[in-house]
């Protein structure tokens, strides 16, 4: 594989503007921007604020920036995540493994909302990874069913979905238990969504919405995986006890919610930097699932169609996703979807050249590294192989970020604040036109 002398004076250009776009799509999604339109009117009583999240933190501070009366609560975050806030207890906990922090601050936040009146306001602050920091479980659970129950669903190749419908039978705060457990108080949810589809019930597990799913559903799930769990675990899902709140319930008919960041809003900041470059931007969807090496085969083939072809898009552009893809892990990795996901590209694309491509998660952390994502250009493969690297093996162990580590492409944003899901993009910097048969 050869990479031009043009491809070399384009990588600087086409790296910088493909970080450029994450970055705007990150700063789109940022609570300060977003949540300040999105607040209640204040209420008659007190106004509770509680959540969990990685962006919980920064958005419970743009409440206080932004809430002209008192105000109380607590929310919890990912170790790292907090930030200064006054009124507001910023706690930090686990994430993706809960621990006892995330335990002990579910329980108080439980406690908070317990005996309030008609004319309070409960102000909850949701954002992706809220599932792990909230882990109260049922009783007969212990914590240590739900860190075993965590570890085998990220390992499974279950969906978001999936992975939540289980969380929800398995919980004492979500399925909407939490936002029953305000009752008779107004409940206001503001979102940032994580999840594809931007379904209430599946981010952070739903902990103030209904629950339409049950049970069986969620024993199906853990069949459908072949998913290993303590014998407490399932006895609390057969015996029907971990139902979850369904619609129509009384006691959810004061909460509203309310999305304040998705991840349509953010594929489409980044789009307006594209063209602002002169870059055409085509946004494939903002919901794309499915194995993360699979995605990449997929989406490599279009982007290699575009520039031999010039169809179904004409160079120069960019590909533009989000969604959340799964890793099945079956090696010795480390896992990571983002990563998984440009191995795979990488591999397909086999050095075309012109074509680039970033993956990153929004929150700045791919799987459980304190690192967002990579970056792959045409030359990744030549130097991966002249590194020593076996991309096909590193992809075979799901060790992406070893191998993204070893060439220097890592992409390390730190705590971002906000959570709006994967962000994908491929650039395809020249498009060769159909040719004619005579």
């Amino acid at each position: 594989m050869k990479t031009s002398m043009d491809d070399t004076r384009e990588d600087p250009q086409a790296c910088g503007l493909l970080r450029r776009m994450l970055d705007a799509a990150i700063a789109a999604s940022q609570p300060a921007l977003c949540l300040p339109g999105l607040l209640p009117e204040a209420p008659k009583g007190r106004l509770i604020v509680i959540g969990a999240g990685k962006a919980s933190a920064e958005m419970a501070r743009a409440v206080e920036r932004n809430w002209p009366g008192p105000l109380e609560g607590l929310v919890v975050t990912r170790y790292g995540y907090a930030v200064p806030c006054e009124r507001i207890e910023i706690v930090e906990a686990a994430h993706p493994v809960p621990d006892t922090a995330g335990h002990a601050a579910a329980r108080r936040m439980l406690d908070m909302v317990g005996g309030l009146h008609e004319d309070d306001t409960v102000l909850c602050l949701i954002s992706g990874g809220g599932s792990s920091l909230l882990p109260l479980p049922l009783e007969g659970i212990t914590l240590e069913d739900k860190q075993q129950v965590n570890t085998a669903l990220l390992k499974s190749g279950a969906t978001i979905g999936e992975m939540n419908c289980v969380r929800r039978h398995l919980s004492a705060i979500k399925g909407g238990r939490l936002g029953a457990a305000c009752y008779p108080a107004k409940v206001v949810t503001l979102l940032i969504s994580d999840v594809p589809g931007d379904d209430p019930r599946d981010i952070a597990s739903g902990p103030t919405v209904p629950d339409p799913t049950t049970c069986d559903d969620a024993l199906a799930i853990i069949r459908r995986y072949g998913i290993d769990l303590p014998d407490r675990v399932l006895a609390v899902l057969h015996s029907g006890r971990g139902e979850s709140v369904k619609p129509g319930d009384p006691r959810l008919a004061r909460a509203e919610v309310r999305m304040i960041a998705t991840p349509q809003m953010a594929l489409e900041a980044a789009a307006r930097v594209a063209l602002d470059a002169g870059i055409t931007p085509y946004i494939l969807g903002d919901s794309l699932e499915g194995e993360a090496r699979d995605v990449g085969k997929v989406l490599a083939g279009v982007a290699l169609q575009t520039a031999r072809r010039g169809q179904p898009f004409a160079g120069p552009c960019v590909l533009l996703s989000g969604g959340e893809t799964t890793v099945t892990v079956r090696g010795n990795g480390r896992g990571g979807r983002n990563v998984e996901f440009l191995l795979a590209c990488a591999l397909a694309l086999r050095g075309e050249p012109g074509i680039y491509g970033l993956a990153a998660d929004t929150d700045g952390v791919d799987g459980q590294e304190e690192i967002a994502g990579a970056v792959i250009r045409p030359d990744t493969l030549e130097r991966a192989w002249a590194a020593g690297l076996r991309p096909h093996d590193s992809l075979d162990d799901n060790d992406g970020h070893g191998f993204f580590g070893a060439l220097g492409d890592s992409v390390v944003t730190g705590p971002t604040l906000t959570n709006v899901n994967d962000f994908r993009a491929l650039l395809v910097l020249q498009s060769s036109l159909p040719r004619r048969e005579h």
